[in-house]
């Protein structure tokens, strides 16, 4: 059999499209399981580079044997199946979106978002549906992203603002768009790449959310560039960090952490806690500093990281 190197696009119930060398090919994983991959929830995701095997009677099916090492992967811990859930890998660009309103802006999304990013994915904060208005809590929370070192934009679909500054950012680049239901991601990839299409939704009256209209993750490859569009998460789950280690995962915490009284700190009940103080004096925003909290929590009483 024909074996080559092939690009994920989707993967649905264990069927996975695979460019390759022009073509897309429909495989499934050989005897269903690759090897060192037993505890997740889906082997595979868009992005993923594989090795597979061409059907010699079908010319258009193959058999995964192997998945390349990835470079990064942005992930989430999946409660429903107890396991990790990788939406993208080997990315160039994670672009968080958020909004100014309908659905509310919710930092603490965007927070964890930054907690599972890999530290060296280049990280864009979109700040959608600016022509709705930004308060100047919204404001204060976007610059503080700002100052701890995090890029961010705002954009408005409905009235083009920065939507040529954010094409010429992702531009030749493999870009996944993450955010919650309703945020306008699909919105503003069918202005950024027109002509695929992709289905948007309205906004629930009763709940003030975005209701789910990308059932799956995909990779859509666009000339040298390309994007993933994925389903909005309406909730990002940690896993796969220490509580000890999450603050480091806090940029501004590092320059007071090295100060406190203990080591390790967790930033929460220790006395003389270098952090806190610096929540205090105002030199940390206090909701980051919740959001630490809330995280924290859920990574001790889950006890599996």
């Amino acid at each position: 059999m024909t074996q080559r190197e092939g690009l994920i696009l989707t993967g649905i119930n264990n069927i996975y499209s695979v460019f390759s060398e022009g073509f897309t090919f429909l495989c499934e994983i050989k005897g269903k399981k690759l090897k060192g991959l037993d505890n997740v929830y889906n082997p595979l995701a868009p992005g993923d580079r594989v090795r597979f095997s061409i059907d010699e009677i079908s010319s258009n099916k193959g058999m995964i044997f192997e998945r390349i090492k990835r470079s990064n992967e942005f992930s989430r811990w999946n409660n429903k199946r107890q396991s990790p859930q990788t939406i993208a890998a080997n990315i160039d660009y994670l672009i968080c979106v958020a909004s100014a309103g309908n659905p509310p802006f919710r930092p603490r999304f965007i927070d964890r978002v930054l907690v599972m990013s890999n530290p060296e994915t280049e990280i864009l904060i979109v700040l959608n549906k600016s022509d709705l208005g930004i308060s100047s809590s919204i404001g204060e929370r976007m610059e503080n992203f700002k100052n701890i070192g995090y890029s961010y934009i705002n954009c408005s679909a409905e009235t083009g603002e920065n939507i040529e500054q954010l094409k010429n950012i992702i531009s030749g680049k493999i870009a996944a768009f993450v955010g919650q239901s309703g945020v306008g991601k699909s919105t503003l990839l069918n202005i950024l790449y027109p002509g695929y299409n992709l289905k948007t939704g309205e906004i629930s009256v009763k709940h003030d959310r975005g209701r789910h209209t990308t059932n799956y993750s995909r990779l859509i490859l666009e000339n040298n560039s390309g994007f993933i569009d994925t389903p909005g998460i309406r909730e990002i789950e940690i896993f796969g960090i220490e509580p000890d280690q999450l603050g480091f995962h806090f940029r501004e915490f590092n320059d007071y952490s090295q100060d406190c009284k203990f080591q390790p700190c967790r930033h929460d009940t220790e006395p003389s806690c270098a952090v806190k103080n610096g929540v205090e004096k105002g030199l940390i925003h206090f909701d980051r500093y919740e959001s630490y909290l809330r995280i924290l929590s859920g990574l001790i009483q889950r006890g599996s990281y």
